[in-house]
């Protein structure tokens, strides 16, 4: 874990606008990604505490949470991240990968429609929301090479009008961009180097030679897979080993037990998808090579 001997940012937080699915019908059936067994699927109480935690943290951090009915059959409806990507009121609606979770995105595009967003399109290829994609400096970082397709670049790029930087993953294990990989200011990231390939290296060190790296065993945690308001940042209670380097940065770390959701390799940042309802205007930190 790289240190830092710079002084706390003031971090101030940016009240935001979450959409949320209940673990209702959550359920490992299946396996789609190295984290799933379904001969040691979750406890159905304990799972349900564990996303009621998470919801009353962001509410009690002053955000706005919204809910999409859960569906029968679709137990992984719970990681919202996954069904879109939102910026400036256009939505993007994700393409699964596997049919397991195919039908997810027309329940979402439903919710989205029903609650006056009217700039909405279905990806043409596959392409899996919020877990692949990331914003920072201004730019969507965008990672590919187990779910998400490279060839859907182009139009995720010209639909939410915004510069796009791929990034290849390699690692089985952090098959999304978001457990690789977490935004917490727009300018700042924390990210495992070793989740990428080595151009994806070198394009994340140059674009954020500051960023906070960490080990291959706190990655493990899915320390990475964390919500952050540009103040708050939510994690995972395994991940406890960052509060120290957070809060030299600035950062009011909040944990939280996922050892449930873990179990379908989920985590905070799996169970929300951020509708960023205003545009962003940050000063722009970096560029992409």
């Amino acid at each position: 874990m790289t240190p830092t001997s710079q002084k706390p940012a003031q971090r101030r937080p940016r009240p935001r606008r979450y959409l949320m699915c209940p673990p209702t019908y959550f359920d490992v059936r299946y396996a789609i990604n190295p984290w799933m067994d379904p001969t040691d699927p979750p406890e159905p109480t304990a799972a349900q505490d564990q996303w009621h935690q998470l919801h009353e943290l962001l509410l009690a951090l002053g955000h706005r949470v919204d809910l999409v009915e859960p569906v029968p059959g679709l137990p992984d409806m719970v990681f919202a991240a996954n069904a879109a990507t939102v910026l400036d009121g256009r939505v993007l609606v994700a393409n699964f990968r596997h049919a397991e979770r195919g039908e997810e995105a027309g329940a979402y595009e439903a919710w989205f429609r029903a609650h006056g967003f009217t700039t909405v399109e279905q990806a043409r290829q596959v392409n899996e929301g919020q877990g692949d994609h990331l914003v920072a400096a201004e730019v969507i970082l965008a990672g590919h090479g187990f779910r998400t397709h490279p060839d859907s670049h182009a139009q995720t790029s010209a639909f939410l009008r915004r510069r796009l930087v791929p990034l290849t993953l390699v690692d089985p294990r952090f098959y999304h961009l978001d457990t690789a990989l977490a935004a917490v200011s727009h300018d700042e990231i924390i990210y495992y180097p070793e989740a990428f390939s080595p151009p994806a290296q070198a394009r994340l060190a140059a674009m954020f030679p500051d960023a906070l790296r960490v080990d291959e065993a706190t990655a493990a945690t899915f320390a990475l897979n964390a919500i952050s308001d540009g103040h708050n940042v939510i994690l995972p209670a395994a991940a406890a080993s960052l509060a120290v380097p957070l809060k030299a940065r600035g950062y009011q770390p909040h944990f939280v037990e996922t050892g449930e959701l873990m179990k379908a390799g989920g985590g905070p940042k799996c169970c929300v998808l951020d509708l960023h309802p205003e545009p962003v205007a940050e000063p722009a930190a970096a560029s992409a090579a």
